[in-house]
């Protein structure tokens, strides 16, 4: 099940099939599409991905899927990656909260949001050498990214799983806490998010994305980051910035 709420311009996007550790079939990934098409059409300044229960998102859903007829194509290819895509590209500030397992389809999840937050419970790795498969949803770019290929393949080949600490400090997500403080600690973010600039969010958000998706230069990626500035000062928020500097005041951003 996929619960939305919307509230004060931060859409809550809850996975809450608690007895099999939210795990994702077919149906839960259209669903989990769907409502993120409606938190963009509800026009929200931030969003916040979370997990009911003992897990953030234990993967796909196996259950009842018999391997040898299994549609991995349709399931990844058809289903995940747009929804990954449609995630990443989400127009406001995106953040996640990741506690005990935070696998396969659920670390997919987590890499195509903005910013995620770890409680020390997290479990993050590959489990996938006890299933004969690999390692899907983007895991095999962020892990060699971050940890290198010999980190990356010692994760694969042992099964072994981070701790939420271990996984921050190796640079994979952005930040630690207790698991009785996460939440607080992402809501906060999120809903400071929302009252803030967010045009120049998007703007850092979309120069990230270049960078990483075109591997670009450091001076190419200063000239994008100098139209960005230009096109940012017809943007009221950007007044209202400089005003409440100027002023010595606290600035009240509309997000326009």
């Amino acid at each position: 099940m996929i619960d939305l709420t919307i509230d004060d311009d931060v859409a809550h996007i809850t996975l809450n099939a608690q007895a099999k550790l939210n795990s994702l079939d077919e149906q839960a990934l259209r669903d989990l599409d769907a409502a993120y098409g409606e938190a963009e059409q509800a026009g929200v300044r931030a969003l916040v991905l979370r997990g009911e229960g003992r897990a953030f998102c234990a993967g796909r859903d196996i259950s009842g899927v018999d391997p040898r007829d299994d549609d991995v194509i349709g399931y990844l290819g058809g289903l995940v990656t747009p929804l990954l895509q449609r995630m990443s590209r989400f127009p406001a500030p995106t953040f996640a909260v990741a506690h005990g397992a935070c696998l396969g389809v659920g670390l997919g999840l987590l890499i195509a949001t903005d910013v995620v937050y770890v409680a020390e419970s997290a479990k993050i790795g590959s489990p996938f050498a006890a299933l004969g498969a690999t390692l899907d949803s983007g895991g095999h770019a962020l892990f060699l990214d971050r940890l290198g290929a010999h980190k990356t393949l010692d994760l694969i080949y042992t099964g072994r799983l981070m701790t939420g600490a271990e996984a921050v400090d190796s640079g994979l997500f952005s930040r630690v806490f207790p698991n009785d403080q996460v939440v607080e600690a992402t809501m906060s973010a999120a809903a400071a998010a929302a009252q803030g600039a967010t045009a120049a969010f998007l703007a850092s958000k979309q120069l990230i994305a270049r960078i990483r998706d075109e591997r670009l230069a450091l001076w190419d990626a200063v000239g994008i980051e100098n139209a960005a500035q230009a096109a940012l000062c017809d943007t009221d928020d950007y007044r209202e910035g400089f005003a409440a500097f100027q002023e010595k005041r606290t600035p009240v951003f509309r997000g326009v």
